[in-house]
């Protein structure tokens, strides 16, 4: 098969009409665009993951993994080893402020934090063991993104996007829904590092607009194809010149894409067409401006992986006053964080199992790291990167269930240790992706999201 740099190099100066014909005709697209899709190792159990990411750490002591123990020794020293916290402020133990109810007909325990999402439980796994690369907020966010603590690796979306490819060729293969909170590290977390730019995430805003330039213009449509002809063959001279073009070739397939985006992203993003019992159902009518907000990115990413999308990140919203991160006043922090995306997010879940779309679409919620079962002060949590809780449902997931400890404080990893490395390895495996296969070439050396590490976990798989 002819390369795109080599038919350039022949063809140069009738690119352009040939680029626009690729632009508007799906069959000139074919497999030689890099998010055409691609064929999985093995078969898959989800075709998209929507990426719950809870910027700034949850407790997992006040959510999802309870210790009756914080609550008969509240208020005195803790009677373990305590390592250097981030700000060694370190007051006695703190019991969680909320009760912990048992539902569905798995009984899983989730505190009032989440009683829309407890609703769900019987879809939930619960996965209490999860342990950080790092306590500090950057770092913690690279490795939870791309599996190092240090910036400029690529983003297990850009990973999933390079390694499976779109469903749709009019939208980006990995969409971050931004809520309006940048997290630590910055946007980064969502980069391609060393892959090429196609697979990076595309920001959508949560707020209107919701992608700047989705609308042309200019005053004709001939007025466009013009201006796109002239760019691709300016590109591709250019391209036709270097040895080493690959981001040329990222920069005009991004062009093409974005102009099928004109025609794409006012459907995908208008919320109206939505049934008034959808609506409600997400919490569109909350009385809680930030629900409202939140619901808006959870439809918005239900109908982003109806039309093919492969992964979608969702960013917390900054209106709440703080991420989840509660060095002090842990009660307001938590339970504003909380309102916001316990009934969005329980709406989602139940939407997609409606539309039959929760078997072919995994739901990942997770923070950085967790938050000390001992007071930071009086009434607060440092982070507590030894032990944490996250969840997975749908897309293969065994629900109903819980895997892993941690202690009788919730302080430490007992039982089944987990790190960023696993939950990335079995987050491609349900992709249908070999996590040792997907690799590129980069500094030397065959590079994964995964390192060296990773391991498949049986027990939490349908």
């Amino acid at each position: 098969m002819i390369s795109r740099r080599e038919f350039l190099h022949k063809s140069s100066m009738g690119f352009g009409t040939l680029a626009l014909s690729g632009v508007m005709q799906q069959d000139l697209l074919g497999a030689s665009s890099p998010l055409y899709p691609k064929t999985p190792h093995f078969q898959a159990k989800a075709k998209s993951v929507i990426f719950l990411y809870m910027d700034g750490g949850v407790s997992q002591v006040d959510s999802f993994d309870p210790k009756p123990q914080l609550a008969k020794e509240h208020g005195q020293p803790p009677r373990f080893q305590v390592d250097a916290t981030v700000f060694n402020n370190n007051g006695n133990l703190l019991k969680s402020p909320w009760n912990f109810n048992h539902y569905g007909e798995s009984g899983l325990p989730i505190s009032d934090l989440f009683p829309h999402i407890g609703s769900c439980a019987d879809d939930l796994c619960i996965i209490r063991s999860m342990t950080a690369l790092s306590p500090n907020h950057p770092n913690a966010n690279y490795a939870l993104h791309c599996g190092h603590v240090l910036s400029g690796r690529p983003s297990m979306g850009a990973w999933a996007s390079y390694g499976l490819g779109t469903l749709s060729q009019n939208l980006p293969s990995y969409v971050v829904i931004h809520g309006g909170q940048v997290p630590a590290g910055g946007m980064q977390n969502f980069g391609s590092g060393f892959l090429p730019a196609n697979h990076q995430g595309s920001i959508f805003l949560s707020k209107h607009p919701i992608l700047q330039n989705t609308s042309s213009r200019e005053r004709t449509a001939s007025i466009q194809k013009k201006k796109l002809e002239f760019l691709n063959e300016i590109d591709g001279n250019l391209e036709a010149k270097l040895s080493h073009a690959n981001a040329i070739e990222s920069a005009i397939q991004n062009y093409e894409l974005a102009y099928r985006m004109q025609m794409e992203v006012p459907d995908v993003t208008d919320l109206s067409k939505e049934t008034d019992a959808t609506k409600k159902l997400y919490g569109l009518d909350a009385p809680y401006k930030n629900t409202q907000s939140y619901a808006a990115q959870c439809l918005m990413a239900r109908r982003l992986v109806e039309r093919g999308v492969r992964f979608v990140e969702l960013t917390i919203n900054p209106g709440n006053g703080d991420r989840w991160d509660q060095h002090h006043s842990l009660v307001d922090g938590h339970q504003k964080n909380a309102m916001a995306v316990d009934q969005p997010i329980a709406g989602l879940i139940k939407d997609l199992k409606s539309r039959g779309l929760l078997d072919s679409t995994l739901l990942v919620f997770s923070g950085e790291f967790g938050r000390t079962p001992f007071a930071q002060g009086t009434d607060g949590r440092d982070h507590n990167p030894q032990g944490f809780s996250m969840w997975m449902a749908g897309g293969g997931i065994k629900g109903g269930t819980t895997y892993g400890a941690t202690d009788e404080y919730g302080y430490r990893v007992v039982e089944n240790k987990l790190s960023v490395h696993d939950m990335h390895a079995n987050m491609l495996h349900l992709l249908g992706i070999d996590h040792t296969r997907l690799t590129y070439r980069y500094s030397g050396r065959d590079i994964r999201l995964t390192d060296v590490h990773g391991e498949i976990i049986p027990e939490i798989l349908a």
